[in-house]
């Protein structure tokens, strides 16, 4: 059996790629290393906790003393562990550089110690590039991150490399575009705005709605980092691009006409700093492996949407009694709603 680690595997799409190992992967046994902060949650990995090919270990990536002896044992490493909100991390991002940047570092250091580790897998994303006025960023182009949070994913991603670089750890680096799909926390815009709409509140639109980005359903994903795990070239970086730019005003209309709720609980409120215009990935490389994407954004966001309809129970808990989740709301949203 191949021994397999996801950290942060009880996040959205950490639980997602477990789900999917499982179940087409029988000669994988998979290890969920994750914290359970406010974004990770057993309820993900319902199913998957009774398989007697997965084990879950509750526990912080930055402990050496935990993560080091998962990685040490496994042959794969999957890395999606990571403070990732840009609006939490404009707030405060202390976490996001402790998590993302020093929690790498602890994994990197056991891989480096692993006598049979085949692949280590850095999960990174294209906000690392930066605003894309124009074309599609590749592989080779500049890091150009514009707020903590990316910053502190181009700092994982570029140490990840260097690990590779320096050390010959076999370090495969992923850059996806933005997920959607079950299990997102209701931070995240899709979420936020499917869940607002369900329940006839104002959906919190920044600016003049006229961002872009290119939505990834979190199976193609998924089905691209297998491939990757597979035919990837060890110090390689990969773009995992959905090809569906959508404008955050459009994509809150269609999330309105799919709940058939009024426009008139669209509220535009003030942008937040730096926030990049437009994202958009080459996938050329990926797609020479033999990937793309096969959830249309039509397709993939209707059935979000019934998801998130259909589960209630999942979500209404995070959003009427989870502390952090209010809290961050209030912060992020209260005075904007306020102003708007």
């Amino acid at each position: 059996m191949t021994e397999v680690l996801v950290t942060g595997g009880a996040g959205f799409i950490g639980s997602n790629f477990v789900h999917y190992a499982l179940a087409t992967r029988p000669d994988w046994r998979v290890t969920t290393l994750d914290k359970l902060t406010y974004a990770g949650r057993l309820e993900n990995l319902k199913g998957a906790l009774d398989d007697p090919r997965h084990s879950f270990v509750r526990g912080d990536i930055t402990d050496a003393a935990v993560a080091g002896c998962l990685v040490e044992r496994a042959d794969l490493v999957v890395h999606f562990a990571a403070e990732t909100h840009v609006d939490r991390a404009i707030h405060g991002a202390a976490d996001f550089i402790k998590t993302d940047v020093f929690g790498t570092y602890v994994l990197l250091e056991a891989a480096r110690r692993a006598t049979h580790l085949r692949r280590f897998i850095q999960i990174s994303t294209d906000e690392v590039y930066g605003t894309v006025p124009d074309g599609s960023s590749r592989e080779t182009d500049e890091l150009k991150p514009r707020n903590p949070y990316a910053a502190s994913k181009a700092g994982a991603d570029r140490l990840a490399y260097s690990f590779f670089a320096t050390y010959g750890v076999p370090v495969c680096i992923t850059r996806a575009s933005n997920n959607y799909g079950p299990c997102q926390f209701p931070e995240k815009v899709i979420p936020l705005f499917i869940t607002n709409a369900v329940d006839n509140q104002p959906l919190p639109l920044y600016g003049d709605g006229g961002n872009v980005r290119d939505w990834l359903h979190v199976l193609d994903h998924c089905r691209a980092l297998d491939l990757v795990i597979e035919h990837g070239v060890d110090g390689e970086v990969y773009n995992i691009g959905g090809g569906n730019e959508v404008a955050n005003v459009d994509l809150t209309h269609q999330i309105l006409d799919l709940t058939g709720r009024p426009a008139s609980l669209i509220t535009r409120v003030p942008d937040r700093p730096g926030h990049d215009r437009r994202y958009s990935l080459d996938t050329t490389k990926l797609r020479a492996l033999g990937w793309q994407p096969q959830v249309g954004f039509a397709e993939g966001l209707r059935e979000t949407v019934q998801w998130y309809q259909a589960n209630e129970s999942w979500w209404r808990p995070i959003k009427q009694s989870n502390a952090e989740f209010q809290s961050y709301y209030a912060t992020q949203y209260g005075e904007r709603l306020r102003l708007s």
